[in-house]
């Protein structure tokens, strides 16, 4: 268990350092690919589009348009995907008071999936329907878990783990079903699933951007609340916190985010435990703290490790999820043998 903790703020340096990685992490990501386009002229091109500015940025035409209509719109899906994911983890994490929980924990990567499939098998992989059955998917799975948890026990933070992994094993198996009986479309489903940051200009960004915003706004407006609960259920509701709320509110939002992101992103593991782990082994495991910097650090991780999946075998592509895969697991060995993982 997270253990409770004094109340914390952000302290100035923390901030600012963590705006600077971010902002180092956008321009590398800004810069590098097959077309050599300059940081300066990244910046001067940004500044040319605001209004009542005028510079010559030293871009063709060419040049402009892979970075307006192809680079930047993956850039900045990637650092809302990440922050998202890291956001809601930390969000999952302390309301289960489970440092192992994660933006999938309630079925939501189990419902995308399936979603996801269905509207392969049914021949609509298109950039437009499958984020929406994918998330209509992702909606229903953790709306089943939320109903299931409240049957059996009365919507508990242990009922609901348990009711997520039952749902879970259960939307699996329906999607491993699907793909056998369609085996032609295993490719592009799986394709989906190991998570990619494809984007058809800023069309993708847009569309998750109402939903990103709403679930940061709640769970970061709950971030005290949620260093209260860390001392338990019962010791929270004798301070006059309403547990039973709290906890739907917040894992409304963070499966509301998570569920938009996963539907234009495919499923990204590791970022949502890594990155708050990591704010915690240096920062301590305040909310306060934690939540404001998981959504930083989430974004600057998840738009370094697209990098990597650009360029590591260019021209050929790694899927993203692997990329982070790869750091996750050495992450997670490290903490173990270091014994510093929160308990």
């Amino acid at each position: 268990m997270i253990p409770a903790v004094a109340p914390a703020r952000l302290g100035g340096g923390a901030l600012i350092g963590s705006l600077v990685l971010l902002i180092g992490a956008l321009s590398l990501a800004a810069v590098l690919g097959p077309s050599s386009i300059e940081i300066r002229q990244v910046v001067l091109s940004a500044l040319d589009r605001l209004p009542g500015l005028s510079f010559d940025p030293g871009l063709t035409t060419r040049q402009s348009d892979i970075l307006w209509l192809v680079r930047l719109p993956r850039v900045v899906l990637g650092a809302v995907v990440g922050g998202t994911l890291a956001l809601c983890g930390a969000a999952y994490q302390g309301v289960f008071r489970n440092p192992l929980a994660d933006p999938y924990l309630l079925g939501v990567a189990a419902g995308a999936g399936l979603g996801a499939t269905i509207a392969v098998v049914q021949g609509g992989g298109s950039t437009v329907f499958l984020p929406v059955a994918a998330f209509a998917g992702a909606l229903v799975a953790v709306t089943l878990t939320y109903l299931l948890g409240r049957v059996s026990g009365g919507g508990s933070a242990t009922t609901l783990i348990l009711s997520g992994v039952a749902v879970a094993s259960f939307l699996t198996a329906a999607q491993t079903f699907v793909q056998q009986r369609n085996d032609e479309t295993i490719r592009q489903v799986y394709s989906w699933i190991l998570g990619r940051l494809s984007t058809s200009g800023w069309a993708e960004t847009l569309a998750v951007m109402p939903y990103v915003v709403i679930a940061a706004v709640v769970i970061l407006s709950h971030r005290r609340l949620l260093d209260v609960m860390s001392v338990g259920d019962g010791e929270a509701a004798a301070l006059g916190v309403d547990v039973a709320r709290v906890r739907l509110v917040v894992v409304g939002a963070a499966t509301l985010g998570t569920a938009a992101v996963v539907a234009v992103s495919g499923l990204i593991g590791f970022v949502g435990i890594i990155v708050p782990h990591a704010i915690r082994m240096v920062f301590g495991v305040g909310h306060r703290v934690v939540l404001p910097l998981a959504l930083i650090g989430g974004a600057a991780f998840l738009v370094l490790a697209d990098v990597v999946a650009r360029t590591a075998l260019a021209p050929a592509e790694l899927p993203i999820g692997v990329v982070t895969a790869m750091f996750g697991a050495p992450f997670f060995a490290v903490v173990l043998r270091s014994r510093q993982v929160v308990q």
